[in-house]
């Protein structure tokens, strides 16, 4: 009689670390390049093992803290998916809880154990269903897991998965836009109707041009409060202030 054994993967938390470049006015998301196998020398996102007492959310909170010395409310992080793919992890079978930080601010960076390099990189618009990080050969775009699974090149391809993890947090962001824009967050706790527009451009495969800023605010102001504050950083009019409204 055939037994069907109970495998137990091991949990990893993986994290997408996203800020914004105030002075680029540009999306970055924290890669960090791997010193050791598998993967030898290719770039990744942030990962750390489940601990037993603690939960994947808490898990997510604690690798910032480790990774970049940041402590950040639990609002400030989102969870995006579990990736199972059988053979996404060489060896040990690995399963992966995925979770967004939105950063408030962009912190020094410095490499930590296991890694030889932690860089930002911008996330730039290619068309109007892929992105490209700058300075990083690899596209983002909507294909099969197993499609990037195959793929084994460190100039274009991230670690394990992760090309395709990058490309659902891609459409999730993009998809919610509307509704719950967290990655606004990455803009601190004010910011102008331009930089959310910024934002709003990159995912929605647009110019900043295209979108009107009196249409914008009438279609968000349920999303968006004033502050009743005013932005001189920049000649000409003065900008007014807003902050998302579950933060108010």
């Amino acid at each position: 009689m055939t037994v069907n054994r109970l495998e137990h993967p091991m949990i990893t938390i993986t994290n997408l670390i996203w800020s914004f470049d105030h002075a680029a006015q540009q999306v970055n998301l924290l890669l960090v390049r791997r010193a050791d196998a598998p993967y030898q020398g290719f770039w990744a996102l942030p990962e750390t093992a489940m601990r037993v007492q603690e939960s994947a959310h808490a898990a997510a909170l604690r690798l910032v803290r480790e990774k970049i010395g940041l402590a950040l409310a639990s609002s400030h992080s989102e969870q995006l998916a579990t990736f199972t793919e059988p053979d996404r992890a060489p060896g040990e079978r690995a399963l992966s809880l995925a979770y967004m930080i939105f950063l408030p601010r962009r912190p020094e960076l410095h490499a930590g154990p296991g890694t030889t390099d932690a860089k930002w990189f911008a996330l730039t618009s290619e068309n109007d269903w892929q992105f490209a990080l700058t300075g990083f050969g690899a596209k983002f775009q909507t294909l099969a897991a197993s499609e990037y699974l195959v793929q084994r090149d460190p100039a274009t391809t991230l670690a394990y998965d992760h090309n395709w993890i990058v490309t659902v947090a891609c459409s999730r962001i993009a998809n919610k836009l509307d509704y719950q824009p967290s990655i606004l967050l990455t803009l601190g706790r004010d910011f102008t109707l331009r930089q959310a527009r910024t934002i709003f451009a990159l995912f929605r495969h647009v110019t900043l041009a295209q979108i009107d800023n009196s249409n914008f605010l009438r279609e968000h102001h349920r999303l968006l409060i004033a502050t009743g504050e005013e932005t001189r950083k920049h000649p000409g009019r003065p900008g007014k202030v807003y902050r998302l409204a579950d933060l108010n």
